[in-house]
């Protein structure tokens, strides 16, 4: 079986090639890359992908010189044509941010087994997932741990209203989640990305340590389900082993368990039922007395208590709200920011007055470039 790895450089694309390397009915067929080519090189020796993409113009020659004519080197159209005009048995999605939604239609047609980490893609184009009926086209299997924890409750996307009262997707806290939002004005950019629990992008980290990683979860888990927004709900889980609970309108709920390792919903992905591997993931639950949850507190979390009051259906809010935090996020790892402005800029950006038609994936793409240049030539760091 062959497989294309979009991120896999990345910590997702990297775990899911040592993976690999205890399965050998699988092969690498194609590895893309944003612009680290010294690990996409290392990646090419030892994996002899057919095709590689680099999103990165200026390092092409370097990595062309370094690698076996065997592996042929694409760019963007030849690897979009490439896609359109093959198929593929696995695809993993792990490119972080909106970028990931430039490969989404081709790689709908080109897979039939879809790892999806990218919530973003879900977040910002889930109405598109709807409309073209892409659950349909393609096996979607969710890579995040909340998704992946309801995916075998929910099977074949069957939620049942008239069984379940509420789903509920636990939050970490991320490091601060004592501390109350206000206090945190001078905290850096290291201490941000420092998870205590989960080993992750930046970009990621700094989302839970927000918890504007749960608002978007919020989203994808509404359109991968079919769950209605109101019964979904978020309550604050230190431990991060608990990865979402069911509640049945029967006064029973059930709550899903696994080690905080994305080991164990790539491997679900990637192997059938019933299938031996050997692989240290297991979880004893006899070391833990005891599973904490809390309440989500707005005084340390209000980004959340301002994604609440979104009026969720119009699909440029949800979008404004995920194009915010990821130009946020970014000026803050670049230290243009504080912490404490990542919520500003948010807001900032929801009240823009800026529409557009969203009735496809290239629509959904020029809207988040139009917002994204309006912010670049219009925006105050100091508002």
């Amino acid at each position: 079986m062959n497989i294309n790895i979009f991120g896999s450089t990345g910590i997702i694309g990297k775990k899911t090639l040592k993976i690999i390397e205890k399965l050998p009915n699988f092969k690498v067929n194609l590895l893309c890359a944003g612009s680290n080519y010294k690990l996409l090189t290392n990646q090419i020796k030892l994996y002899k992908p057919k095709y590689v993409y680099l999103n990165n113009l200026t390092k092409i020659k370097i990595l062309k010189s370094n690698i076996n004519k065997n592996t042929k080197i694409l760019n963007y159209k030849e690897l979009i044509d490439y896609l359109i005009s093959t198929k593929s048995d696995y695809t993993i999605l792990a490119i972080s941010g909106y970028k990931s939604l430039y490969f989404l239609d081709a790689i709908i047609k080109n897979t039939n087994n879809l790892g999806l980490v990218s919530k973003e893609s879900i977040v910002s184009a889930g109405h598109i997932f709807k409309k073209n009926n892409y659950f349909k086209k393609t096996n979607i299997f969710p890579l995040d741990s909340e998704h992946f924890s309801l995916f075998e409750v929910f099977k074949n996307n069957n939620y049942d209203s008239d069984k379940i009262k509420n789903v509920i997707l636990t939050a970490s806290g991320g490091p601060f989640y004592k501390k109350k939002y206000k206090n945190l004005t001078d905290i850096s950019f290291n201490e941000a990305v420092k998870h205590p629990k989960w080993n992750m992008g930046y970009k990621n980290s700094i989302d839970s340590a927000t918890l504007v990683n749960k608002c978007l979860e919020i989203i994808e888990a509404h359109y991968l389900f079919s769950i209605p927004y109101k019964q979904i709900k978020i309550l604050i889980h230190p431990e991060a082993l608990v990865h979402s609970i069911i509640e049945y309108n029967n006064f029973t709920s059930s709550m899903n368990l696994f080690k905080n390792d994305m080991s164990v919903p790539i491997l679900n992905f990637l192997i059938k039922k019933n299938t031996k591997i050997k692989y240290n993931i297991d979880l004893d639950i006899k070391k833990y007395s005891q599973f904490n949850f809390e309440q989500v507190n707005f005084n340390v979390f209000p980004i959340y208590k301002y994604f609440k009051s979104l009026n969720k259906k119009k699909p440029e809010n949800i979008i404004k709200f995920n194009v915010g935090n990821e130009f946020a996020v970014n000026l803050f790892k670049n230290k243009r920011i504080k912490y404490t402005d990542i919520y500003k800029i948010i807001k900032k950006v929801g009240s823009l007055n800026l529409y557009s038609s969203l009735n496809n994936i290239k629509d959904i793409t020029n809207y988040h470039e139009e917002i994204e240049s309006y912010l670049l030539h219009n925006f105050k760091i100091n508002n």
